[in-house]
This record gives structure tokens, sequence and C-alpha cells, in this order.
């Protein structure tokens, strides 16, 4: 990649992973460094976040400055996998294509913020998932986690599916964290980070789009950044 930049993915579907990303775009933008985001397929369109938050690839392109357009150009309608959704569509996802695009971003800006779909191993096409696109772009690995139960075992998985690849995780970000956490979330943390050697930040909840910048400051994402 010719930018520096991090993957983002998640232990599951809704563990904050768009969150984690929009908020390190904008913590990074406030900076002064120019940085881009990339979601290689938004699927769910017909169906409004309950949350309030605009849809993942609205959200990036707010943070960013960019046109929702260009963040993301493969978006459908049905709230399923990518692969079933493409395939509802009449259509199908290359991951030659999806990484080309990730690339063109990288070019515009001096960081890229990938975001990806689902977990690492939700399918893209009939032989390729997203992990094979974290392998493609060769990005360090940024895992959104749920702080609560069951995110010792999920958290883990990912890490162990991702190295089994070689792809460098760098973190596991556990959102929202709350301001009393309890005995439970704090044993979580350290759990995952001694069991996965890896180091384990928290993220608190964002009170919308323009406090993104705030509490993404707050994560040392300085060291998560790959490439030159």
């Amino acid at each position: 990649m010719a930018a520096r930049g991090c993957f983002v993915t998640g232990t599951d579907t809704g563990a904050g992973k768009t969150i984690v990303a929009a908020a390190l775009c904008a913590a990074i933008g406030a900076t002064g460094e120019r940085v881009a985001a990339f979601k290689p397929v938004v699927t769910g369109t017909d169906d409004p976040a309950a949350d309030g938050w605009p849809a993942d690839h609205e959200l990036l392109a707010r943070v960013t400055g960019a046109r929702a357009e260009d963040v993301c150009t493969q978006t459908y309608g049905p709230a399923v996998s990518p692969h079933l959704a493409a395939q509802l569509a009449g259509a199908a996802l290359a991951l030659e294509p999806l990484a080309a695009a990730a690339r063109a971003a990288a070019a515009r800006a001096g960081v890229l913020v990938v975001e990806g779909v689902g977990g690492l191993l939700v399918p893209l096409n009939d032989t390729h998932d997203v992990r094979d696109l974290a392998v493609e772009l060769g990005l360090p690995l940024v895992i959104a986690a749920r702080p609560g139960l069951g995110t010792i075992n999920h958290s883990l998985l990912t890490i162990a599916a991702a190295r089994a690849r070689g792809l460098d995780v760098r973190a596991v970000v556990l959102t929202p964290w709350p301001e009393q956490p309890s005995v439970m979330q704090r044993s979580n943390r350290e759990t995952i980070a001694s069991r996965g050697e890896v180091q384990v930040v928290t993220l608190a909840a964002a009170g919308g789009v323009d406090d993104l910048a705030r509490v993404g400051a707050t994560l040392p994402w300085a060291g998560w950044l790959g490439g030159v």
C-alpha cells in the first residue's frame, strides 16, 4: 500500500467496527493528516439503522469529507452477508476490484482506514472472504469487540483466524466502554490481552458524529498504522 493505514474488523456484525473506524478517521484527520476511508461492501441499505447513526459508508464519508460513493461503490439493500446480497442482485463480488478500489482510495490520502464487513470469515464470494481482502491489502489489523459476556471467545477466535494467515494484529478495541466498567468487563480486557498477547484498549460511546474526533483521540492509533 502507498499510504499508511489499518484495517478495522469486528468480532461480529454490530461489534462496533464502524464507530471505531469513524473515530479513527476523525481523530487522525483532526491532526491535519489527510485520511481516506474505504468500505468494500455495504449491505442493509433498505433498513435504516435503529441507533440513529448514518449508514456505514455515509458516516465514514462525513468524517473524511468524502462522497459516500467514493467510500463504497458496492451497496445492497438486503441486510444479509455480502456474497448473498450480490447473488440476490444478480451480481458477483470479486477480490481484485475491491482491492484495487482500496488502493485508489489510499492514493488520495496519507492515511487509509479500511472497514471490513462483519467478521474476518464473512464470505465475499464462493472462494474469498473478508480475511482474504485484509491479506491482499497487507494492512495491520484492529479488532473491534464488545466489552461484555462472550467477548473473550469471539476476540481470541478472531485473533487466531487473523494470525493464521499472517495478519499483523495491532490491537483489540472494546466498545462502547462504560464509565464504570464491571468486574467482568475489566477481567475481559485483561484476559484478552494476556491470552491473545495483544494490546487491548477501550473506546467510550460517542455522543454523535461531532464527538467522534474526541473519543478517537483517546486511541493510541499512531502505533497501529502500517505502510510508509
